[in-house]
């Protein structure tokens, strides 16, 4: 329970951190650029079938997860391309990949810039919100359920690397599904919030390759990740 714990408090002061440096930097597209109201169906009803069997399952989970699982669902409550080091390997760091830590800023902001509004939209209220027994462990949260940010952003991660680095597109496609799926086992999201997120982040990406300073960045930052990791450059 104490590494538990100590998971959960350092998760909260990186994610601070994080979320800081996020703040600072600039969308790629915003809900002005792509309103996903117009693209994506409405949530299941709360009332509806769908929500209550999905609440079935959290629960389900709840009573039936491991240490070793909720551990991992704690570590990946941060919003960073970090996660995917078990991925990219040793070298995938900050500190040895500026570039990569600045575009990446950028497109934790986009997800920001465009799924808050349509959170705001539709308004689904979160698991624990329509019932008191389930218990997130991680942080709760009254922002709309669906889609999950959290889940969109990491298909967003993912897909952008899989781009710069196809060699490694199925494990990172792997670990942007248990990304998401960590959002289930944390009590946090419906996996309908999480299964609308792959077609949220589809989306987003679609439109921010029309705009000339992702290009030009998403180059600048394929570049360095392929040299530094070893890969010849494409």
């Amino acid at each position: 329970m104490r590494k538990f714990l100590t998971a959960l408090a350092l998760v909260s002061i990186l994610g601070s951190i994080n979320g800081n440096a996020i703040e600072a930097a600039q969308p790629f597209v915003t809900a002005k650029d792509i309103d996903l109201t117009h693209f994506l169906p409405a949530p299941p009803a709360n009332d509806s079938k769908q929500t209550k069997e999905e609440i079935a399952e959290i629960l389900n989970i709840q009573g039936n997860r491991t240490p070793e699982q909720a551990s991992a669902a704690v570590a990946d409550a941060e919003e960073n391309v970090w996660r995917f080091a078990d991925v990219m390997g040793s070298n995938f760091t900050a500190t040895k990949l500026p570039k990569i830590s600045a575009f990446f800023d950028r497109i934790a902001a986009t997800e920001g810039a465009v799924i808050d509004p349509a959170k705001d939209f539709w308004k689904r209220p979160r698991p624990h919100m329509l019932s008191d027994k389930i218990n997130p462990i991680v942080k709760k949260s009254k922002s709309g359920s669906w889609p999950s940010g959290h889940a969109t952003l990491g298909y967003l991660m993912a897909t952008l690397l899989s781009d710069m680095v196809p060699e490694k597109r199925n494990e990172l496609y792997s670990r942007a599904s248990q990304y998401a799926e960590n959002r289930i086992i944390a009590g946090i999201h419906y996996r309908s919030d999480t299964i609308m997120s792959r077609t949220a982040a589809a989306l987003i990406v679609q439109k921010m390759f029309e705009q000339p300073d992702f290009k030009a960045e998403f180059d600048m930052a394929q570049k360095e990740l392929r040299s530094n990791l070893g890969y010849k450059l494409q």
